[in-house]
C-alpha cells in the first residue's frame, strides 16, 4: 500500500467519512454566511440609501425656500437709499425696521444689509445687545460669493452671536456698481431635530468632510478625516467654525467610499464595526453621512448559514443512516436461516410492545379529549356567569316596567303605558347591547369611542338601579346638570359601569337607617371624574387587594360572582381611562371612573 494515501481500515473509515462530512458542513456555511451577509448588508444599504433620500429631499427643500430671498430684498428701495447716505438716521431707521419685518415675516434668524466694504449698515436684531450694526464682514465667504457670483451661500458660527446658521447673501448694484450686500441667516433646527431622531449615528457634513450637524452633540464639528493646512488655514480666515479646533469624528478616518463595514470608536464609544452610508446634499458639496449597525444583517446572516449547514448535516446523516440501515438488512438477510427462531422470538417481544404503545396511545388520546371537553365546558360555565350577572340588572327593570305596563292598560292610561311600553323597549334594546359588550371584552375588542353625555349616563343607570334604590331606602345625590359634560366613550358601556358601581354602593349599604350615595363629576387635567361615594362599612385591605380580579367578592353566595368590577374596569381601560377604589376620609367606599374629555353631543356644529 502506497504510505502517502489515507488510511480507510474499517475501524477508520467511519471516523474519516465524518470529518469530511463535517470539513463540508462548515466550508458549506462559510461560504453561506459570506453571501448572504452580503446580501443583507446590500439590502441594509439600500434602505439605509432611502432613508437618506427623503431626508437630502427634505433639506435641499428647507436650504431652496428662501434661496430667492436676498435677491427679492436687493429690490427694495429703502435699502439703495440708505447705501446712498449711510450716514441719514432717518433712512437708517427705515431699513432697520424693514428687515425686522423681514426676519419677522419669514421667521429668518437675521436679515443684514452690508455696504460694498464689508461693513453692516443696518440688521434687524439693531435692538440686541449683539447687534450686526457697525461689524466688518468682508472675510465671511457669503460676502465674497455674492460679489463675484451674484449668490453666496455660506453655513457657519455667528462670529458676533456665536450661534450657527444659513447664509444666503445677494448684491445690491446700480448699472453693474456694487453698492453692498443683503444677507439672510436661517436656522437649520428643523433638519437638526430629524438626525437627532435617527436610531443610528447620522451627521451632515460640508465639502471639507466636517460634520457641522448631528444626531449627537459629541460629533458636531467634528471631520471624517484629518484637514489639511490649506483648509485648516481657510477655516482660521473665515472663522466657519469659531476658534475650536476641528479633531476626528472617530479614532481614525472615515472612507465613505467603501461598501464594506469599518471599525470605528466614536466619542465616548468603544471600538465597533460601522457601515457607512453618504448621500450628496445640495450644491455646496455637502453630505448626509450615516454610521449604520451591520450587527443585525451579521446575525442573520450566520442565523441562516447555520440552519443551512445543519439541514446540509441533517440531510448527509439521513443518507448515512440510509445506506447504515441498507447493510444491516443485508447482513440480516444474510444471517436470516440462522437466527430464524430468535427472529420469530424477537417479532413476538416487539407485536407485544406495540399492543401496548397502542393502548396506552388510546388513553392519553381519551385523556386528552376528556380535557379539551372539561375546558369547553368550563368556558361556557363562565360565558353563563357574566352573562346572568350583567343581564340581571336590566332584566329586572324589565319586569317592573311591563308590570307597570299592565296595570295602566287595565286602567285605561293608555299614554302612560305607552311611556313604559318605550322604556321596555329601551331596556331591550340596551339588553342587547350589554350582551354585545360582554362578547366585546372577552373577544378583547376595540370600542368606537364618541361623545357621551355624563347627565344621560348618569340618568340612564338610577333608572335601572332604581328598584334596589326603594328597596333599600336609599337617597342618591347626583351632580348638578352639565350638559357640556362629555366623555369620549360609548354611552352604554358607560351607563354599564355606572349600574355596576351604583349598585355596589347600594348592596354596601343595605340594612342602615339612612343610606346615602353620591354620585360627583370634575375634570381634571383634561379627564372627567365620575366618582361614586357610599357610606358603608369601606373597604377591607384584602378587599381593596383583590377589588379588581375576576370572580372575586365580598357578597354572600349567590349574590354576586365578582366579575362586575373586572369587566368596568376593562371597558374604562379601553377607552383611556380608569377605575380606581379607595375608602373616602370619612367612612365608606368611594370609588373613581376617569375618561377622557369630549365636546358636547348635542351642540350645535360650528358654521
Amino acid at each position: 500500500m502506497n504510505r502517502f494515501l489515507p488510511d480507510f481500515s474499517p475501524l477508520r473509515r467511519p471516523a474519516f467519512l465524518a470529518g469530511a462530512a463535517l470539513a463540508l458542513c462548515l466550508l458549506v456555511g462559510w461560504l453561506a454566511f459570506q453571501s448572504l451577509f452580503a446580501h443583507h448588508l446590500d439590502h441594509a444599504r439600500r434602505e439605509a440609501q432611502h432613508r437618506l433620500d427623503a431626508l437630502a429631499l427634505s433639506l435641499e427643500a428647507a436650504l431652496a425656500r428662501h434661496e430667492t430671498l436676498p435677491g427679492l430684498l436687493a429690490l427694495d428701495p429703502s435699502l439703495t437709499a440708505l447705501l446712498d447716505a449711510p450716514q441719514d438716521a432717518t433712512r437708517q431707521a427705515a431699513a432697520n425696521a424693514y428687515l425686522e419685518a423681514v426676519q419677522q415675516g419669514a421667521h429668518l434668524s437675521a436679515a443684514f444689509l452690508i455696504n460694498a466694504e464689508g461693513l453692516t449698515v443696518a440688521a434687524s436684531n439693531w435692538r440686541q445687545p449683539h447687534s450686526f450694526v457697525g461689524h466688518d464682514y468682508n472675510f465671511r465667504p457669503y460676502f465674497r460669493d455674492a460679489v463675484s457670483k451674484g449668490l453666496g451661500r455660506f453655513y457657519g458660527v455667528g462670529v458676533t452671536t456665536g450661534e450657527p446658521g444659513y447664509f444666503l447673501a445677494a448684491p445690491l448694484r446700480r448699472q453693474q456698481q456694487l453698492l453692498g450686500v443683503i444677507v439672510v441667516k436661517q436656522q437649520l433646527d428643523a433638519l437638526e431635530q430629524a438626525l437627532a431622531n435617527s436610531s443610528e449615528p447620522l451627521m451632515l457634513v460640508d465639502g471639507d468632510g466636517i460634520a457641522f450637524l448631528a444626531s449627537a452633540r459629541a460629533l458636531r464639528y467634528r471631520s471624517l478625516a484629518p484637514l489639511g493646512e490649506t483648509v485648516a488655514a481657510r477655516l482660521g480666515d473665515t472663522r466657519q467654525y469659531g476658534a475650536q479646533a476641528i479633531p476626528l469624528i472617530a479614532d481614525r478616518p472615515i472612507a465613505t467610499a467603501q461598501p464594506g463595514p469599518q471599525r470605528l470608536a466614536l466619542p465616548g464609544e468603544a471600538a465597533r464595526e460601522r457601515l457607512v452610508h453618504a448621500r450628496p446634499v445640495g450644491l455646496q458639496g455637502w453630505q448626509l453621512v450615516q454610521l449604520g449597525n451591520p450587527d443585525e444583517a451579521r446575525t442573520t446572516a450566520t442565523t441562516q448559514a447555520a440552519a443551512l449547514a445543519l439541514l446540509l448535516a441533517f440531510a448527509l446523516g439521513l443518507i448515512a443512516h440510509l445506506r447504515h440501515r441498507r447493510r444491516r438488512r443485508e447482513e440480516l438477510r444474510r444471517v436470516h436461516a440462522s437466527l430464524e427462531e430468535r427472529i420469530a422470538a424477537r417479532t413476538a417481544d416487539l407485536t407485544a410492545q406495540i399492543a401496548e404503545l397502542e393502548k396506552t396511545e388510546s388513553i392519553l388520546r381519551a385523556t386528552r379529549d376528556a380535557a379539551v371537553q372539561a375546558g369547553k365546558l368550563a368556558t361556557l360555565g363562565q360565558m353563563s356567569a357574566g352573562i346572568s350577572h350583567e343581564l340581571n340588572q336590566p332584566l329586572a327593570a324589565l319586569q317592573t316596567f311591563a308590570d307597570n305596563a299592565r296595570a295602566l292598560l287595565d286602567r285605561g292610561r293608555l299614554p302612560e303605558a305607552a311611556e313604559n311600553l318605550a322604556m321596555i323597549s329601551d331596556l331591550v334594546a340596551r339588553t342587547g347591547r350589554i350582551v354585545r359588550q360582554l362578547k366585546s371584552f372577552a373577544r378583547k375588542e376595540a370600542a368606537t369611542p364618541q361623545a357621551v353625555s355624563i347627565d344621560s349616563a348618569i340618568e340612564h343607570a338610577l333608572l335601572i338601579v332604581e328598584a334596589r334604590r326603594r328597596e333599600i331606602g336609599a337617597t342618591i345625590d347626583t351632580p348638578p346638570p352639565d350638559p357640556g359634560c362629555c366623555v369620549l366613550a360609548e354611552a352604554g358601556r358607560v351607563e354599564q359601569i355606572l349600574i355596576n358601581l351604583l349598585r355596589n354602593g347600594l348592596d354596601a349599604m343595605a340594612g342602615q337607617p339612612e343610606p346615602r350615595l353620591v354620585i360627583t363629576c370634575q375634570t381634571r387635567d383634561g379627564q372627567r371624574q365620575i366618582g361614586v361615594l357610599d357610606h358603608g362599612a369601606g373597604l377591607s385591605d384584602d378587599a381593596h387587594a383583590h377589588l379588581f380580579e375576576p370572580f372575586f367578592t365580598t357578597k354572600p353566595a349567590g349574590e354576586g360572582l365578582g366579575l362586575g368590577l373586572a369587566i368596568s374596569r376593562t371597558i374604562a381601560e379601553s377607552y383611556g381611562g380608569t377605575l380606581s377604589a379607595r375608602n373616602a376620609p370619612g367612612g365608606g367606599a368611594e370609588f373613581v371612573l376617569t375618561l377622557p374629555v369630549a365636546g358636547d353631543p348635542h351642540a350645535a356644529p360650528d358654521t
